[in-house]
Formats: C-alpha cells, structure tokens, sequence
C-alpha cells in the first residue's frame, strides 16, 4: 500500500478528521488499495456502532407518478397526458396503508412525483388518510423538493409546511431531492428542482422543528470526485450543527431508462469500485454520523453485502412495492425478504436486527 496512504488511514482510524481534498484522494484510488480503504472504514464502523447490521420492515406508498419536473436521472415520472400515469385516490392510498399495518410494518414511506393539482393540504390529507388506516405506523414522507413544491402551491412559508406535516403526522422526512448539493451539476441532471442553499435551509428548518430526515447522495452520472466531497462536506457540517440525519445513504445512479444517459449526457452509472469506496469514504468522512446504509434496491444484495464490509451497517428497508428505481431501469426492487438479509449477514458473521425509523433496536 502506498505509504501516504497508508498514514492518512491510521489518522482516521486514530481520531483525524478527514478534509474535502483527503475524501477526494480516496475517491480516485484504484487497485487493491480499495481494499486496504474499506478495511480501514470497515473498522471505523466497528468502533462507532458495533457489529449488529440493521434493517426496518417498512413498505413505499407512491401516490403518482405525474410530475411538474423532467429531472434527467428519473425514468419514473410522466405528464399528464404520458400513457401509465397513475395517481392513487383515498380508497386506493388507505387499501394499501391497510395492507402495510397488516404486515406488521414500522413505516410507511411516501415520496411521489410533483402533481400539478398538489398544495400543501394534498400532503396533508394524504398523510391523514395513511394514518386513519395504520395507526402507530411510523410516517416517513416527503423531501425537502416537495416541502418547498407546497409552499409555493399554497403561498405559504415551508416552515408552515413543516409544521402542518408534521401535525398530520410526519414522524420524519427523506433527505432526498439532494442528488449532487452542487449547483453547476444540479444544472445539468435537475435544473427545475430547488437550489442547493434552499435544500440546506429546509433540512435546517425541519430538524429544528424536531424532525429527523435521512441524507443521500446520488452519484455515478456526471459529477465529478470534487463535486461528491463537496456534498459530503455539506452534510457534515449541517450535522455538526443539527444532528437531525438519521443515517447516509448513497444511492449510485441507475441509467437505463434515464433521459441523461439516453442524450449521452450520463455515463452508464458507477462501477463496483465507485460504489465500495463511495460506502467506505462516506464511513471515514461523515464522523458525525452513525449510521451508513447500503442500497440493495440500487446495487442488487450482491455487491451491497461487500458493502457491509466497507463500513456499511444498515440494509435499508424491505419496500414491498418500489416504483422508482425500476422506473430507471433497476430489477428486483420490489421486496427484500428478512430472511435473505439474514443469510447475507451472517455470512459476514454478524448479526441482523430490526430497527425502527429512528434506530431503535427492536
């Protein structure tokens, strides 16, 4: 192993808090010394949250895939007039969060495209219904992009639509919408969603109303090392202010069925490389954080195991109905057994438990 880097892992390992221009260094390593950054993240992980790798039994409600945007990474939304628009009514929404309460499920997550009939009391009643039909189902909904689509629909603050939610019973929000906290890249994948700064300021809004929101990033398409270290610097230092992330979650770009990778705008997605040292450097970075899940939905349960062993600890969700992802081209997105996440766990010789929303062990 190359000698610098070698001294900068120990450092890590010692206590160092790792700098943009040291996560972008590890981002660009090649060869076996991915290996020797994962066994370094993987160790970190170890010291800060233990051997046990997590999983919450939840199921996704997408209530439409009609959307205002045309975000370039997204083969899932359609317009009014698309063939294979749905856009779920009361009956329909509560027959599936019925269903959810009777799998036993600890939460029911919601995120949809940008209906044009939507305003901030179409979230409201949404969230209302869900409750009505899975009481003490934990709510996980909405994103800081859909925050501020209702305020503006309504022509109120998003603080008062944060407040409204969380009323109706948002238990804790999404941390998607984030994509790459780059503008110049923003520009190119997603240019109708919110800037950068507005995505910080409502994150902020909502922890210090007392709700919890996940973080992401999603990479692999035409962003730069740079751009990925700015964005984990941007979530760490909103962490050390708030501490309102619940847990990281890299989601590696899915291209298919995209129209940046069809117009030749995208690349074919990250490669197995990007994906171990975007969990591994995550792991090492964001000291702040506890938690750091891997997508099995985004990189199939293979290479999300291996991602265990680069400082992952947290398999995500069982979904029971995923519409985003394989609308981008993803396969065998729609329901993760416990029982397979229990065999790829102890494989590793750890042990998997059930978690609520908000990490506690169940």
């Amino acid at each position: 192993m190359n000698p610098a880097l070698k001294t900068l892992l120990d450092d890590v390992i010692g206590g160092h808090r790792l700098s943009v221009a040291e996560a972008n260094r590890l981002f660009r390593v090649h060869g076996r010394d991915v290996w020797k950054i994962a066994e370094a993240a993987d160790t970190v992980r170890e010291q800060r949250v233990g051997n046990d790798v997590t999983y919450v039994l939840n199921q996704n409600i997408n209530v439409t895939n009609i959307c205002v945007n045309a975000c370039g990474f997204c083969g899932y939304s359609k317009k009014e007039d698309d063939e294979g628009t749905y856009f779920h009514d009361r009956v329909v929404i509560q027959e599936k969060a019925a269903l959810a309460k009777a799998r036993h499920v600890s939460e029911i997550c919601t995120v949809s495209g940008l209906h044009p009939g939507f305003s901030a009391q179409s979230y409201i009643e949404v969230y209302r219904w869900i409750r009505e039909a899975a009481p003490g189902v934990h709510l996980h909904a909405s994103n800081p992009m859909e925050v501020a689509y209702a305020a503006r629909r309504s022509g109120i603050s998003t603080r008062e639509v944060l407040c409204a939610m969380k009323d109706a019973g948002l238990g804790s929000m999404c941390g998607t919408a984030a994509e790459i906290l780059v503008d110049s890249v923003r520009d190119k994948i997603c240019a109708e969603k919110i800037p950068t700064d507005e995505w910080i300021r409502i994150i902020r809004e909502a922890h210090g109303l007392g709700i919890k929101t996940t973080a992401t990033i999603m990479y692999g398409h035409c962003e730069t090392d740079a751009d990925r270290g700015e964005h984990l610097n941007i979530l760490r230092s909103i962490q050390d202010e708030t501490h309102g992330f619940t847990e990281f979650v890299p989601l590696s770009f899915i291209h298919l069925n995209t129209p940046l990778f069809r117009d030749g705008l995208a690349r074919a997605g990250a490669t197995g490389r990007e994906d171990l040292l975007m969990v591994a450097t995550s792991r090492l970075f964001l000291d702040n954080f506890q938690n750091i899940q891997v997508s099995w939905v985004k990189e199939g349960i293979k290479l999300a195991q291996f991602g265990l062993i680069a400082g992952g600890n947290d398999l995500g969700g069982t979904m029971f109905e995923e519409s985003i992802s394989k609308g981008a081209g993803a396969v065998n997105t729609d329901y993760l057994d416990p029982k397979e996440m229990k065999r790829v766990v102890e494989d590793l010789g750890r042990c998997l438990r059930r978690r609520t929303t908000l990490y506690e062990l169940l």
